[in-house]
């Protein structure tokens, strides 16, 4: 496995292309609002297996720090550890840039994942594309 920045726009495609299959094709997002302006801003990250892209996130700079976005794994590949890799290397990139503390919006389901890396939540839920998330943050 392979966990890196995008660099080429045939990774930046890879990365897409997980989004797609997972926020657009089994969550419903419709593809206007999961490919947006921040893209164009974003440090993207993909993860690939034997060449074959299965995971996918991006970081971008706020006024108080970072945002970890975007961050997804196809379904086949779930549960093996791959998120929390990515996380790390999204994190990695994050303190290199002096881009701390990190934030994010995760969705609920996913909200136990985002608590054992040290996330803690900092809203109540709210919902973006019907989907219920809270925001949280790592300092």
């Amino acid at each position: 496995m392979i966990i890196k920045k995008v660099e080429t726009k045939k990774e930046l495609e890879d990365a897409f292309f997980v989004r797609k299959l997972v926020f657009v094709q089994e969550q419903n997002v419709p593809v206007e609002l999961e490919l947006d302006d921040y893209d164009d801003e974003a440090v993207h990250f993909i993860v690939y297996e034997h060449e074959k892209p299965i995971g996918a996130g991006r970081l971008r700079t706020i006024k108080n720090g970072s945002k970890v976005e975007r961050v997804c794994v196809l379904k086949s590949h779930r549960n093996l550890g791959i998120g929390a890799s990515l996380m790390q290397k999204i994190e990695q990139t994050a303190t290199a840039l002096k881009w701390l503390p990190l934030h994010l919006n995760a969705q609920i389901k996913a909200t136990p994942f985002y608590e054992q890396l040290g996330y803690s939540t900092c809203s109540q839920v709210f919902y973006e594309v019907n989907i219920p998330h809270i925001a949280m943050i790592k300092r």
